[in-house]
């Protein structure tokens, strides 16, 4: 079974990510998260641990000691990252190498094969500065699972929905079966 690393961001699909979680673990995975700063006004920490069985992770810095470097430590020797759901805001700190908060230091760190999983209003995704940041993750060989079109939180219809937290599990677990990791 995989070693997983999920990072969640802010958004109204975040709540999503519990099932994502869910589907990991009874599928078998250990399954560490991290929640950004906004992601905490969607979802609590105490959420996530219960559905992951594992601490859930927010701070670059660890309170606890100072031998543990979180963004390190939680991706040493993972078999996949993922962050789902991922706001525009990520996507560009990524493709600028940002790395001044847990969840981009850790993706900077990460040596191991990462899923990003957009979620925002269609006119976000189709933004030129969205769509170029994409461009360059992809050319890193960084994995995009969706979005799709669909009903969004602000109302409208369009392409920006989260994709559906089982599909981006197969997506995750397609990934995890090419690297011979099951």
């Amino acid at each position: 079974m995989a070693d997983i690393l999920l990072g969640i961001t802010g958004g109204a699909a975040a709540f999503k990510a519990v099932t994502l979680v869910s589907i990991l673990r009874k599928s078998g995975h250990t399954v560490n998260t991290i929640l950004t700063g906004a992601a905490t006004e969607f979802i609590t920490t105490t959420q996530i641990s219960a559905v992951s069985g594992m601490p859930c992770y927010t701070d670059l810095f660890s309170k606890e000691s100072t031998a543990f470097i979180p963004h390190i430590s939680l991706t040493d020797n993972i078999d996949l990252m993922v962050i789902a759901p991922s706001t525009a805001h990520f996507i560009a700190r990524a493709a600028l190498g940002f790395g001044d908060d847990l969840l981009t230091a850790a993706f900077l760190a990460c040596d191991s094969p990462v899923v990003i999983a957009p979620a925002m209003n269609t006119r976000m995704w189709n933004n030129p500065a969205v769509q170029s940041n994409v461009n360059i993750l992809s050319s890193r060989g960084i994995n995009f699972a969706g979005p799709v079109s669909g009903q969004l939180a602000c109302g409208t219809t369009g392409f920006g929905r989260f994709m559906e937290a089982a599909d981006i599990a197969d997506i995750c677990f397609e990934i995890l079966k090419n690297g011979e990791v099951e």
